[in-house]
């Protein structure tokens, strides 16, 4: 278990994270490659520009926690708890939301057309927000 813990702009490369606890954590900047890190609980933190790209993150929960700007990119994050999450400019492209939960999550300036939106939860402003963000004029 880490407990407010800063382990910034860190290369974490084929380490196991599975079973781990991060509570109030902050790993902005850091990268994350080939790593285990199912299950992992995740409370709170800050994870802004972290690079999670192509990582397999199923089921683990974000809630509440800052990722913006994190790289995200062909990342699997199905069934993942997304609510509340800062995700504000994040790199969405090809990653995998399949049943995951959104709902009062910040997606500003995020790119969300190459993104697959199956059983996704969201709130009344996400759907508006992606109502624009693919094109179409809410009145």
């Amino acid at each position: 278990m880490f407990e407010d813990c800063a382990f910034l702009r860190c290369r974490f490369e084929r380490t196991r994270f599975a079973f781990a606890r991060l509570a109030g954590c902050k790993l902005v900047g850091s990268t994350f490659v080939r790593c285990d890190l199912r299950p992992l609980t995740i409370e709170a933190g800050d994870w802004s520009y972290v690079t999670l790209r192509g990582e397999d993150l199923r089921g683990v929960s974000f809630a509440g926690v800052r990722l913006a700007e994190a790289d995200l990119s062909d990342a699997d994050l199905s069934g993942c708890s997304l609510a509340g999450a800062d995700l504000s400019h994040a790199r969405l492209r090809g990653v995998k939301l399949r049943g995951a939960d959104l709902r009062g999550a910040d997606l500003d300036g995020c790119e969300v057309d190459l993104v697959d939106w199956t059983d996704v939860r969201i709130d009344v402003a996400l759907a508006v927000l992606l109502a624009q963000a693919l094109g179409a004029r809410v009145d």
